[in-house]
């Protein structure tokens, strides 16, 4: 009898949950979603084929440095590299003197304590040191900012999706707003303080335009720096601060690729040299 009552029970939640996902599905049909301004005007980015891209990808160093450049010159006054010590550049070509040099000469020092009266102070950096923030907290930061918290840019190119090709059509896909979108949705006018950047997920993004115009930065070996080429550099440079050992990864995925193909051919060649004299 229980088990009855319990099979009745059990029938009876089935049923509630197939008329649920039935009305779920019918009123889904009928009653779409209205698309929005976001849907219809956001465009996906384009792949700009860095070197550090697919399977058997490596950095190139010479743009990564010239992508740190950039970081510096251009982005470092807003944005933070938390998860990237002074240090960490050695692996980008730099040598032990010049991270020394640029721990030291970086504008925004380490915020410390003196050590006599107790109160807040800062220092030089060291190579140890990670990259300071250009702001004392959140609330100085929004307050330098309309309100707008700028990111920190250490992971990314790992936090959005296709990362490093939406760093560079981010930077470069500033615009006016079309005509078209306002046609088609009046409210959707970009608002005062803000851009449009049909790359950003909701069309209007608070930063304003970080690369203006060619030659922004000037490269030491001597590479045009036009507004693409320093997109691609930068986005570069933080596709390895989101993944400073890919190149060991890639590396490690071919030597485990090429071990298993070896091991199977073994092992079939096992298989077949035990079982030679069955016959099937």
């Amino acid at each position: 009898m229980v088990r009855l009552i319990s099979l009745v029970i059990g029938a009876g939640f089935v049923f509630v949950l197939a008329l649920a996902l039935f009305f779920t599905a019918k009123d889904a049909i009928q009653n779409p979603a209205p698309h929005t301004a976001e849907h219809e005007f956001h465009l996906h980015p384009e792949d700009i084929h860095l070197s550090s891209a697919g399977w058997f990808g490596k950095f190139d160093r010479q743009q990564v440095q010239r992508g740190f450049q950039v970081y510096k010159e251009v982005c470092a006054a807003c944005h933070s590299l938390k998860y990237v010590a002074f240090r960490d550049l050695q692996k980008i070509g730099y040598s032990e003197a010049e991270v020394k040099a640029i721990a030291n000469q970086w504008v925004i020092e380490q915020p410390s304590v003196n050590p006599e009266t107790g109160e807040a102070a800062t220092r030089k950096n060291l190579p140890s040191d990670h990259f300071p923030s250009p702001f004392a907290n959140e609330v100085a930061a929004r307050a330098a900012n309309a309100n707008a918290l700028p990111p920190d840019l250490s992971l990314m190119a790992k936090a959005r999706e296709d990362g490093s090709n939406y760093i560079h059509a981010l930077i470069t896909g500033y615009r006016d707003q079309p005509a078209e979108l306002l046609k088609k949705f009046p409210d959707a006018k970009t608002p005062e303080g803000l851009h449009y950047n049909p790359y950003f997920a909701n069309l209007n993004i608070a930063m304003p335009p970080p690369l203006t115009s060619d030659g922004q930065v000037t490269y030491s070996d001597g590479t045009k720096a036009t507004r693409d080429q320093m997109a691609r550099d930068v986005a570069a440079f933080l596709t390895w601060t989101a993944e400073p050992n890919l190149e060991a990864r890639h590396a490690a995925g071919l030597a485990v690729v090429i071990f298993l193909m070896i091991f199977i051919y073994l092992t079939w060649g096992a298989y077949q040299n035990v079982w030679r004299e069955v016959k099937h």
